[in-house]
């Protein structure tokens, strides 16, 4: 457990770089979640984790001097939690899903404000740098802008290696000590994250009378989805 932990706190760590450098997508949760349940044998519920997470924060965007909560950590955790938890218990349920979701929303959000503490920090980088290009020292312009990115690295790293330490032994203790009423709870949640993804994505729509079309389609297609199930 403790090598998988490690392996995607690392490979959590790189992904995320990608929210600062380079930026081709790739720390979004729909992506980072099914490869951190590839790495674990678990693509697929990294894809439903990573799905659930992309909707959960779709309407925060990082604009002007905004930081959003940090996703990609969330739903690193919410996959490691759900799936190494899921192994070692031998269960493997939606519920356990949805408790891993709720278990590492609260870090995303801590993630979040430990990468403004970074930016704010990278302001004397900024400034050191100024003065090294009027100097003509681009050795050191390079050395302060890897130092930045290692800030980056690390913090999320350590992120997520402390909240899969924390998280992981816990959810494997508590998950099979849980009662039918609150494994009834944790599958109406389930059900509940994707309407409330839905919600939020809905929210983003600013077009006039766009959002009653999207409620009938959304209906249309539940309605065909129940009569191909009954047939």
């Amino acid at each position: 457990m403790l090598t998988e932990i490690i392996l995607l706190s690392f490979c959590g760590g790189l992904f995320c770089l990608d929210r600062i450098f380079i930026q081709t997508m790739i720390s979004r949760p729909v992506v980072i979640a099914p490869f951190a349940g590839w790495l674990l044998n678990s693509p697929y519920e990294g894809l439903i984790i990573g799905a659930l997470v992309e909707l959960f924060w779709i309407d925060r965007l990082p604009i002007g001097t905004y930081i959003p909560p940090n996703d990609s950590v969330a739903a690193v955790l919410a996959t490691a939690v759900a799936v190494i938890g899921g192994q070692k218990s031998g269960i493997t349920s939606p519920e356990m899903i949805a408790l891993a979701i709720l278990l590492t929303v609260p870090f995303g959000i801590i993630a979040g404000k430990i990468d403004t503490l970074i930016i704010e920090s990278n302001d004397v980088l900024s400034d050191q740098a100024l003065a090294d290009a009027a100097a003509g020292d681009v050795r050191r312009i390079e050395y302060k802008s890897y130092r930045g990115l290692a800030k980056t690295f690390l913090s999320t790293a350590a992120c997520l290696f402390a909240g899969q330490a924390l998280l992981v032994p816990a959810v494997i203790w508590l998950y099979p000590r849980l009662g039918a009423a609150v494994l009834n709870a944790l599958l109406l949640v389930y059900y509940f994250l994707p309407l409330l993804g839905i919600a939020v994505a809905l929210n983003t729509i600013k077009m006039r009378g766009a959002v009653p079309v999207f409620c009938a389609l959304f209906l249309l297609i539940t309605v065909i989805g129940e009569f191909f199930h009954v047939l």
